[in-house]
């Protein structure tokens, strides 16, 4: 159970206390429940110094619960990712083009409204929180108000994030909105970071570090996203077992004020992926997660371009073997995007690298930074480490073959199912799926989604294979085909149901209604 409090205290939830460490200003606590039984609810407190804190007394909410799931159980899992935040009153429908409040509906509002409605034994087990939680170039309304009242915003880096006191209430707005907090409060989570949390196109290449390194606010930029981030996302991915092993996690607790401790660490990562690893992994029931980082631990030599470094990549590999019924992997940018948009990336990486002389390097680089051409395929290394992972766990050869493998992932603002088959060899055991969802709330424009939908056409496939092979890019030993007629556009977030080795995927939108977001199931299928 992960809290922030403001002041030092003890923390007691179901009769466990912890006391809270304390950096810069700021206290938190992380308290380990252990010893529940398998397929319960519980309802809980939150007491601070014996004091009741949680649930509010004036909630119009559930109590908040935790729930295990039972051995006989259908996991119900949550996923999705980009989340704006700002004002939920209406006018809900409005775009952004037309409004700032508008943004259109949050789709994590209308799930909370629903689960209000509904039993506990239909809420979800757990939520994926795919990347973009927050948004440090894009920021809430609350905190430019709070970053305007401590520095001038004509100042470089003007009205986004600049540091740590600003990341804190940067999560603190997209956090405390009453539907949202509930929701935190009672549905487990699990999330890692994608650009906008610290800025966008974050670690797109070498030359985009190096310029942005040039910046007079970048360091503390950056080393105000990671110290953050170790708080509010990533020591909450972890187990129990993984913290007691980790040496920082126990630092924070000796000292009085960890802020140093943190800074350090955090100049340390930002300049080398060697000994920090943001993958992680988890079991719940028969099915594993793997999620891994696909954002920090980059390296960006043009010449040995990866998307995790060997350390974390021969992690991944241990990870994804064992005796389950579904592997899921989670990454924040798709594997397999839609054919065109796919070439194009691998193209670009391609003549980035020196395929077509150094002059049009130039150009290419200039063109990745323009249009996003970052994703998997512009890692072609890691892209064919990790299809060859899957084909190999398909057909076995890592052990018992899942009945699925699904790649989870968000960042690109639609929703699709793409079912993947492997080229050589034969005799896949394992149903393989690529499953994207997103946004929860930052929806496309009518322009953006016209470039999305002629990425997944016919005739951006061949031109950009023929692209792709003039550039030397090798042939592609895995392809794939969407699962419905075109991806969807909405504010939405999808749902796996997995229950022994069956496995179905549903995606709901947010719908238009007079008083708040409701939701509409547009697509389901079963994928085993």
């Amino acid at each position: 159970m992960w809290v922030e409090t403001d002041s030092a205290c003890e923390v007691t939830v179901l009769d466990v206390a912890t006391r809270t460490f304390h950096v810069q200003g700021h206290h938190y606590a992380l308290v380990y429940i252990e010893g529940l039984e398998a397929g319960r609810t519980y309802p809980y407190s939150v007491e601070l110094n014996g004091v009741r804190v949680w649930p509010e007394p004036e909630s119009k909410y559930p109590p908040s619960v935790i729930r295990t799931l039972g051995p006989d159980e259908t996991l119900n899992l949550v996923f999705g990712s980009c989340r704006v935040t700002l004002p939920h009153e209406p006018p809900y429908t409005l775009r952004k083009d037309d409004d700032e409040r508008g943004f259109e509906m949050d789709a994590l509002t209308a799930l909370v409204r629903r689960m209000t409605r509904s039993p506990v034994e239909e809420w979800p087990h757990a939520l994926l929180f795919l990347g973009d939680q927050i948004y440090a170039d894009e920021v809430s309304k609350g905190a430019l108000e709070y970053l305007r009242s401590r520095r001038d915003p004509n100042e470089p880096p003007g009205e986004q994030v600049a540091d740590f006191e600003e990341y804190c209430r940067l999560y603190w707005d997209a956090w405390s909105d009453p539907a949202v907090r509930w929701l935190l409060s009672t549905v487990p989570s699990a999330m890692i970071f994608d650009d906008h949390d610290l800025h966008d196109d974050w670690n797109t290449s070498e030359e985009w570090v190096r310029t942005m390194r040039r910046q007079s606010w970048w360091n503390e930029r950056v080393v105000g996203g990671f110290m953050s981030y170790w708080i509010y996302q990533h020591i909450g991915n972890l187990s129990p077992e993984v913290l007691r092993e980790d040496e920082l996690y126990s630092q924070v607790h000796d000292v009085d004020d960890a802020a140093d401790l943190l800074r350090t660490f955090a100049e340390h990562v930002d300049r080398t992926t060697e000994g920090k690893q943001w993958s992680y992994h988890r079991d719940i029931g028969g099915t594993r997660l793997v999620m891994m980082d696909s954002r920090a631990g980059r390296v960006l030599v043009n010449s040995e371009r990866k998307m995790v470094d060997d350390g974390e990549w021969d992690w991944i590999e241990r990870y994804a073997v064992g005796d389950f019924d579904h592997l899921l992997l989670g990454t924040s940018l798709p594997v397999l995007l839609g054919h065109g948009m796919h070439h194009l990336e691998a193209w670009n990486e391609a003549v980035c690298a020196g395929a077509w002389g150094n002059h049009l390097a130039r150009h290419g680089e200039r063109m990745r930074q323009g249009l996003d051409l970052e994703h998997w395929a512009a890692f072609e290394d890691s892209f064919q480490r990790l299809t060859g992972l899957m084909r190999k766990v398909a057909r076995g050869e890592r052990g018992k073959a899942p009945a699925t493998i699904v790649v989870l992932s968000g960042d690109v603002h639609h929703a699709y199912l793409a079912r993947a088959q492997f080229r050589r060899g034969t005799g896949a055991k394992s149903r393989v799926y690529q499953a994207v969802c997103s946004p929860f709330r930052n929806p496309l424009s009518a322009n953006e989604r016209r470039v999305i939908l002629g990425g997944w056409s016919r005739l951006a496939r061949i031109l950009g294979g023929r692209l792709a092979r003039g550039a030397g890019v090798s042939p592609l030993d895995v392809d794939w085909r969407i699962q419905h007629e075109r991806p969807w556009f909405d504010n939405q977030f999808a749902t796996l149901e997995l229950k022994g080795r069956r496995a179905l995927l549903r995606i709901e939108k947010t719908v238009p209604t007079d008083n708040a977001p409701e939701l509409e199931t547009v697509f389901e299928e079963t994928l085993a």
